[in-house]
């Protein structure tokens, strides 16, 4: 397996240096060739705003494509208007809080932003346990899982020093995190690199691996760096180059060099979480992770770009949003936090399902889908519930529903919309057609699989609005039956994940309990395209995007 390396550099705090950062930059890549991406751990931005305003106008331009982490310091979140993933100016670029970054080579980029904040709530300059969580939670029991590439955070992690050489540090200036050295162990990053604390540290390797209990794994190098144009001379820009760990031989990848050791860090329970099977019907080949809050600086979060027509749009330029949306690339690589592919702006999100796109929202193909016409109504951008969603979007989402209904009941069929928040890392509304000589069985059928569960399904009023009973944040299962009637479970500890499967493939409704596992349901991708070619052609005249 060949595979031309990239040339990668990693910098320290910056501290608002960016004129230090960048002329030593160009001058490299004067005299090495360009470089595919600069990494910046610490923080980036210091208080003087006058030399980023002349980057932020385009007066001055950044020489190479700059991934950075956020703030540790609550006068520094200014600097942060944009949404995580979106570009703070020309070739800056904010990744967020936590998640991983995948780019067109393959490379994986981990990232968790802030100080250590697991033993508080955390705010925008701190991560919790559950941001921490996020990135290990998918991987911690997964035998297959080889590691990535690479894991940025600005705090250093607990123990990194451990049958290693000692740094030159006299005093940490920031307590050495547990969570971030958790975060290590299970990730197995090959390259980890951290700042905050004003010196360069190059650790031994170490290796990833038990010695004769376990097969060989690829290494750990840990580099911290030093802040930009330190007066001491320190190391500040490390330059490497690196070939992504899915394209390497495992001959070549499992290598320990002479002067390797022992891993510094021990299994923590720091980020214990029970790990429970997933059963989300994707519409793309893979696991989803855990629950991730987007956040806006600590609100939201997305990909940033619209799309779709929107209500009231011509016809025409309907058809066009749509083409873009199945045919353009996104600006850039990224992935949003948690590793999130619901998000419409995703690189890897299967666009041969999606059926219609508007500006809020839109409709896919269910993946292994229990009946053909069995699709998703999803928010383009990064929601993990209809309770988190704002209300323009909100309310795209029920216009999807009330097209689905008016051309399902052309079809003499009703439809079961239910979304599961748990387990889950994006809104995904469940839309299954049923038989119209089902539909006066669908609310006993519920109940009594509720019931064989030992799960309490409690009817809400019919016009009553989700938000005002469930706070968000919390789990639970909600469903909207054909004859109007709305049934909510709070979900506390333990939940089947297939129940809204389960429940519509009972005897009465569907009969087809071998189908209730999505896995079992999945199609050859030719026999998916012409499934989404033959809804397109149904919806279309019950499509509000072009009405």
């Amino acid at each position: 397996m060949s595979t031309k390396p990239l040339k990668i550099l990693v910098s320290g705090d910056v501290e608002g240096n960016f004129s230090t950062l960048f002329k030593r930059v160009e001058t490299i890549q004067k005299k090495n060739g360009n470089f595919d991406l600069l990494l910046c751990v610490g923080n980036f931005f210091g208080r003087d705003m006058s030399a980023w305003s002349q980057y932020k106008s385009g007066a001055l331009k950044v020489p190479i494509s700059t991934l950075i982490l956020g703030p540790t310091k609550s006068e520094l979140e200014i600097y942060y208007s944009g949404e995580e993933g979106e570009e703070l100016c020309e070739g800056v670029t904010y990744l967020g809080r936590q998640g991983k970054f995948t780019g067109s080579s393959g490379l994986q980029i981990v990232y968790l932003s802030g100080l250590d904040g697991t033993s508080s709530k955390g705010d925008d300059c701190s991560f919790t346990a559950n941001d921490a969580r996020s990135l290990t939670a998918p991987v911690v029991n997964d035998p297959g899982f080889k590691g990535v590439d690479i894991l940025i955070t600005s705090q250093w992690p607990k123990d990194v020093e451990k049958y290693g050489w000692a740094s030159k540090r006299l005093e940490a200036k920031f307590p050495d995190s547990a969570c971030i050295a958790e975060v290590a162990r299970v990730l197995k990053p090959r390259y980890h690199f951290a700042g905050l604390e004003g010196v360069f540290y190059e650790r031994q390797p170490y290796r990833n691996h038990q010695v004769l209990l376990e097969p060989a794994r690829h290494v750990t190098r840990f580099v911290a760096l030093a802040n930009t144009g330190n007066k001491e001379k320190l190391k500040y820009l490390y330059a490497f180059t690196i070939v992504p760990l899915t394209k390497m031989d495992v001959s070549e990848l499992v290598k320990q060099p002479e002067d390797v050791t022992e891993c510094p860090y021990t299994a923590s329970s720091v980020l214990t979480v029970k790990q429970e099977e997933e059963g989300q019907q994707f519409f793309y080949d893979m696991k989803a992770g855990p629950p991730t809050k987007g956040r806006k600086r600590g609100h939201q979060q997305g990909d940033g770009r619209g799309g779709g027509g929107g209500g009231g749009r011509g016809r025409h330029e309907g058809e066009n949003r749509q083409r873009e949306y199945q045919e353009k690339k996104p600006r850039k690589d990224f992935q949003p936090a948690g590793s999130c592919w619901f998000c419409l702006g995703s690189p890897d999100v299967e666009k041969h399902l999606v059926v219609s796109v508007s500006d809020k929202a839109y409709v896919a193909l269910a993946k292994g889908g229990l009946v053909p016409d069995h699709v998703l109504i999803l928010p383009v951008h990064h929601y993990q519930s209809l309770v988190s969603c704002p209300e323009d979007v909100v309310k795209q989402i029920d216009k999807y529903k009330s097209c689905l209904r008016k051309m399902f009941r052309s079809q003499e069929k009703g439809v079961v919309f239910f979304e599961r928040n748990f387990r889950t890392q994006h809104l995904q509304i469940q839309a299954v057609p049923i038989p119209q000589d089902s539909i006066t069985d669908i609310k006993d059928t519920f109940m009594s699989c509720a019931e064989s569960e030992n799960l309490e399904l409690a009817e809400i009023p019919k016009h009553s609005d989700l938000k005002q009973i469930v706070p968000d944040g919390a789990s639970y299962f909600y469903v909207e039956l054909p004859t109007g009637e709305k049934c909510l479970h709070r979900i506390s500890k333990h939940f089947p994940l297939q129940f809204g499967r389960e429940a519509v493939c009972e005897p009465p409704i569907l009969n087809m309990p071998e189908r209730v596992d999505w896995r079992n349901c999945k199609l050859e991708k030719d026999e998916e395209k012409d499934i989404a070619a033959s809804f397109k052609s149904d919806f279309r005249p019950f499509d509000f995007n072009f009405a």
